[in-house]
């Protein structure tokens, strides 16, 4: 069966929710952007745009999962992932807007591609008020291990910990983007265009939620999800594992299949958090043409996909096309580097 965007919301609203982001987020067609690329119209979907600590997706997921730790009455959240992470970031600042203890256990990767430099999102993780311990392992099961171990710890010194644990959190976070689905169903309606796809950079919880939510209200265009990263399992299967528990958890009868969820990692380039040139273009060809800012590890990642598809002629000049901004902005500065060699 198919649901309208107001019973889903409504699905949606019976959960325990913690109000942090600024809702819903602006759909804006990019005329200059979509001239240059001489291919369809394309929009952006600003997810970058919602508020909380320079805003990003996962200030969505955490409406839900704060929620869900305040309920369980939890005094300290462990959270972690790379050192850039934009993820840890918008936890550490959702912690602080709730009044719970943040610690994080940031991962450098391996190999080793991210400097632990007090900037970008790292410095960001400070500001709001976040523990921060930096170790030397993957940003998978390495940095997993580190926060069981991290969570044991507190937990043994009195504290009420709520983790990141991956079966427990992922559903819940992409119930956040089910209601991303409905928002942008009715966005492109008011515009008066269906979309030939939309692009976005995704593994997880946000890809698999709005392609969940998308199924469920009855919209047969494709989601095509870019993943940041090559996990140590199937993606696909992943993705397709956390739809259905966050449909399972909100009561819907909606159910995807592996075949449903269309990923690449086609576009990680050398690894996760090592930006490639096809990155850098997209984020300087935006900027210039739009002034909006992608990051080097996601957003930029997804949108070189986009670029590549249109050159690739997958697009007429009359389709449209969404691209969701998953946000990202402060690792900019992290990048510095980079960003002036590919500048000059």
């Amino acid at each position: 069966m198919t649901y309208s965007t107001a019973e889903l919301i409504e699905y949606v609203d019976r959960l325990p929710r913690f109000r942090l982001a600024h809702l819903p987020t602006p759909l804006e067609f990019l005329p200059r952007f979509s001239e240059a690329l001489g291919g369809p119209r394309v929009w952006i979907k600003r997810d970058d745009c919602t508020g909380l600590a320079m805003g990003g997706n996962k200030t969505r997921h955490n409406e839900f999962i704060v929620a869900d730790a305040l309920q369980q009455g939890a005094d300290t959240v462990v959270w972690g992932a790379g050192v850039q992470s934009n993820n840890c970031r918008q936890t550490a600042a959702a912690c602080a807007k709730a009044g719970l203890a943040c610690h994080l256990v940031l991962a450098r990767g391996d190999p080793p591609v991210e400097s632990d430099e007090v900037q970008g999102n790292l410095l960001l993780d400070h500001l709001v008020g976040a523990t921060v311990e930096i170790v030397d392992v993957d940003v998978g099961l390495g940095v997993q291990q580190k926060i069981a171990e991290a969570a044991d710890r507190l937990r043994a010194a009195g504290k009420c910990v709520y983790q990141n644990k991956k079966a427990a959190v992922k559903p819940l976070a992409a119930l956040s983007y089910v209601l991303c689905a409905t928002e942008l169903v009715e966005q492109t309606a008011a515009a008066d265009f269906s979309p030939a796809a939309a692009y976005i950079c995704s593994a997880g919880s946000t890809g698999a939620g709005l392609t969940l939510g998308l199924a469920a209200l009855g919209h047969p265009f494709p989601v095509r999800h870019f993943t940041p990263i090559v996990w140590p399992w199937n993606t696909r299967e992943d993705m397709t594992s956390i739809a259905n528990a966050g449909a399972e958890r909100l009561g819907v009868a909606t159910r995807l299949t592996p075949e449903d969820i269309d990923v690449s990692e086609e576009f990680v380039g050398a690894g996760y958090g090592i930006p490639s040139a096809e990155c850098l273009e997209a984020i300087s060809l935006l900027a210039r043409t739009e002034g909006i800012l992608l990051d080097p590890s996601y957003s930029g990642k997804g949108m070189a996909a986009l670029i590549d598809h249109v050159r690739g002629g997958r697009f007429s000049s009359e389709e449209n096309v969404v691209f969701v901004h998953t946000g990202g902005t402060p690792a900019l500065f992290a990048y510095r580097d980079e960003l002036v060699e590919a500048l000059t």
